[in-house]
């Protein structure tokens, strides 16, 4: 499958830029998870429980929302090809220290600089892709940077079950290291290179009040119920942290330069987008977390088997991915998305039912219907946000939408294991049959929580969205 662009004199550059943008986005899902069916593995060899891993995979999704606010500066600044390629090579050094790392405490610092690393990937690549095509074909070019990058989930799992069964957990980390290098090459030869003449000065005060603030949040959050902090000092890290977040409020309403455009959420399309992104997100983003858990812990799979019965998700994103355009033209975002909202959050809860008796093809199954809708989910929210932007800010909301997108993964992960800690007695976080209610009481709350997100997308009106999803040519039609 190509991408076929608008004609005009740099067709090669946009022919070849999707597979430079995919081979970064497939690192960091073949990073992600691997990490995630190695956690018993990574718990049992650093002597914690499996809920208290929870930290190596938020402290990561942690580190990429402090780090992606300055992405689009720096981008600005020192071009999208100098920064694409530092965040590889800082991306691939955190793993191979990750992979050096013997205890929790050295592999979660390690981690945030990986998670610094990778902050820059993610956003300066959509970034690159929506300054290099036109709206009408944004759609389209994203739908086929996500098949690349899919199968890191599709092999991720999988690679991660040997690597466990067979080599070192280690080994899951050091695996970036050729894909980094092959990033590398490509980028530094082919990437377009986009920057502005003149940038305004970095809000470093807003950059310490922002990452300050959601540091000291997404830390109480993964504390909260390990009994390391008394209720007095949690509840003054939380005010703390609204203070700075508050104060960070203030301030980008008031500075010429924010660090973080917050008034680009005057947007009706940009802000459903990304304030629904972000709830959504709360749901989904623990979910990779406790699939492991589930399987390996829970049910008795090996790691290898784990692998396999996530594998059915990467599967069906894949085969929607080229059918997405087709459908946003012909129902329109709103309808999708409160729709699907809805559905991925009851096929979430579905999981609750997923015991110690449960038929293995039922898990496939649904695993799979979930992989379909979730991927729906994620296309329609990640191109909404450009719908109604101008080109001098999409560097500032690709900024926006990338942090949002990590600040709920790594929310979502440690509200994941909060609420299956809550329903599993203590000292029972490695039993089988209390590790199954725990989770399960977890897949319920992220199911609702999923569902009443649908809320955000009702102030979207019918056409909105139609910049991206339709237009007069023939663009958007998948090609074989």
């Amino acid at each position: 499958m190509t991408v076929t662009p608008s004609a005009g004199p740099d067709d090669a550059i946009k022919r070849l830029l999707p597979w430079l943008v995919a081979v970064a986005f497939f690192m960091q899902s073949l990073d992600t998870t691997i990490l995630n069916t190695a956690v018993p593995a990574i718990a049992k060899a650093m002597d914690v429980t499996p809920l208290s891993v929870k930290s190596v995979l938020a402290s990561y999704t942690l580190s990429l929302a402090v780090f992606i606010p300055v992405s689009g500066w720096m981008a600005d600044r020192f071009g999208t090809r100098a920064v694409f390629a530092s965040a590889i090579g800082l991306f691939t050094f955190g793993s191979i220290l990750c992979g050096l790392a013997t205890d929790i405490d050295t592999l979660v610092a390690c981690r945030v600089l990986q998670g610094a690393g990778g902050a820059m990937m993610t956003p300066v690549g959509r970034m690159t892709l929506a300054r290099t095509y036109d709206k009408a074909e944004l759609v389209k070019a994203m739908s086929f940077v996500a098949i690349p990058s899919l199968i890191g989930p599709m092999v991720g799992p999988v690679a991660g079950g040997l690597i466990v069964a067979y080599l070192h957990w280690s080994v899951v980390f050091f695996v970036n290291i050729p894909v980094g290098l092959l990033g590398l090459y490509f980028v530094r030869r082919h990437l377009p290179d986009y920057r502005e003449s003149q940038t305004h000065p970095l809000d470093v005060a807003g950059l310490v009040m922002f990452g300050g603030g959601i540091a000291l949040l997404s830390y109480v959050l993964e504390v909260f119920g390990e009994n390391t902090l008394d209720v007095p000092q949690m509840l003054g890290l939380l005010a703390l942290a609204a203070i700075l977040l508050a104060g960070y409020g203030i301030r980008a309403t008031r500075t010429a330069f924010p660090l973080l455009n917050l008034g680009l959420f005057r947007v009706r399309t940009f802000r459903a987008a990304v304030s629904g992104g972000f709830f959504t997100r709360l749901g989904l983003g623990g979910i990779p977390f406790l699939f492991p858990l589930l399987y390996q812990v829970g049910l008795g799979f090996s790691p290898v088997q784990s692998g396999l019965l996530v594998l059915p998700q990467a599967v069906a994103s894949i085969g929607l991915k080229t059918l997405m355009p087709t459908i946003l033209a012909r129902l329109g975002y709103r309808t999708v998305l409160i729709a699907n909202t809805i559905v991925v959050g009851l096929l979430i809860a579905s999981f609750a039912t997923v015991g110690a008796d449960t038929p293995v093809w039922r898990i496939v199954v649904q695993a799979f219907i979930l992989g379909f809708f979730t991927s729906m989910q994620y296309t329609s929210m990640n191109t909404l946000v450009y719908a109604d932007v101008s080109g001098s800010q999409t560097s500032g909301a690709s900024t926006i939408a990338s942090t949002g997108q990590q600040l709920a993964i790594s929310f979502g992960v440690a509200g994941a294991s909060l609420i299956a800690a809550v329903f599993v007695p203590p000292g029972l976080h490695s039993h089988p049959a209390a590790l199954i209610h725990g989770v399960q009481q977890a897949f319920l709350v992220l199911g609702a929580m999923t569902i009443v997100s649908a809320v955000v997308f009702m102030e979207l009106k019918k056409d909105d969205g139609d910049a991206v999803s339709r237009h007069d040519g023939p663009h958007l039609e998948a090609e074989s």
